[in-house]
């Protein structure tokens, strides 16, 4: 799905279209370009995006492709980025991701998704509800867009802390294996999240600190705000990854600790019943010669010892607190 956008800086109007806007784009040097593809980057758009607007093409075979890490990188007449943004149903940590591809012109901005966008839906609602954004350029834009990913990313994770909150909570009443199943999930998921996180860090960090092709000095603060905003989000996702791994081994402790609670138990069982077992075998062999199986109260005799023994063994037992 291809989408443009044409604005006119004097007249302060927007013609929203096809590719056919990009001949009216190349003719007025007073308009700006949005164009928005949702999809396959075919090699055919991606010949005319190289002719008309001047786009790399080594950049537009990594904006093609459906995986590649954010990167940010310059060339003569705009800048390339990529940023990981988070699928249009994404609700959760569980989620799936898109790539998110950025050239910036002093003219131009060129947005690229693998897949459906709500940052990008959300830019295109800002722009029909004020068109001053065009106004301050490209690189305004683009800003707003990195701005709207890391806020997508930042309402998963706040929405995360209160589960782990009742698994940690949970933990104290009982060790479920579905607890620790899901604990291990969220562990994995979080390890993803910051590796995108450290590469959108880099990525911000660079922008901001140097200037780069289509974003104006006035556009600082933007970048700054952004930049904060990330490296938040960066340390909430660290912190939630230990919050998880503290949980992990808090689980396997507590198991343990019950674990353990249960073999004392049958230690002490079978510590009880192997006298008595003892005992019970000897006089339970068949032999002639055996005194105490002629004896009038051989039998109560015996029962009596084996009670003594037990009863012997469990204050033992209760004096040094096994039970």
């Amino acid at each position: 799905m291809l989408r443009v956008q044409l604005y006119h800086q004097d007249h302060h109007t927007r013609a929203i279209g096809g590719i056919e806007l990009l001949d009216h784009w190349v003719d007025d040097s007073r308009t700006r370009l949005w164009m928005d593809i949702e999809g396959p980057l075919d090699e055919s758009l991606q010949q005319l995006l190289q002719e008309r607007l001047g786009l790399h093409p080594l950049a537009l075979s990594d904006a093609a492709r459906d995986r590649h890490p954010p990167k940010i990188e310059d060339f003569d007449t705009h800048t390339f980025m990529i940023f990981k943004g988070l699928a249009a149903d994404a609700q959760t940590i569980d989620c799936s991701t898109i790539q998110v591809a950025l050239f910036v012109g002093e003219r131009f901005l060129v947005t690229r998704h693998s897949g459906e966008s709500r940052s990008i839906a959300r830019l295109r609602e800002t722009l029909d509800e004020d068109l001053e954004l065009f106004d301050l350029g490209p690189g305004a834009m683009a800003v707003r867009l990195a701005r709207q990913i890391v806020d997508r990313y930042l309402k998963i994770l706040l929405e995360l802390e209160p589960r782990l909150e009742y698994l940690e909570d949970s933990l104290l009443g009982e060790t479920a294996d579905e607890i620790l199943g899901e604990l291990v999930v969220h562990k994995s998921n979080l390890t993803r999240l910051q590796r995108f996180f450290h590469y959108h860090t880099q990525l911000l960090r660079e922008l901001k600190s140097s200037q780069h092709p289509g974003f104006h000095p006035d556009a600082a603060h933007d970048l700054i705000d952004v930049y904060e905003h990330q490296e938040r989000l960066g340390s909430l996702c660290t912190l939630y990854y230990q919050l998880a791994s503290d949980l992990i081994e808090g689980y396997i402790s507590v198991s343990s600790h019950r674990l353990n609670q249960i073999m004392r138990v049958l230690t002490i069982i079978t510590a009880i019943f192997v006298p008595l077992g003892f005992l019970a075998g000897v006089y339970g062999m068949n032999f002639d010669h055996m005194p105490e199986l002629h004896s009038r109260w051989g039998y109560f005799t015996l029962l009596a010892i084996m009670g003594s023994v037990a009863t012997v063994l469990l204050l033992a037992f209760r004096r040094k607190r096994w039970l």
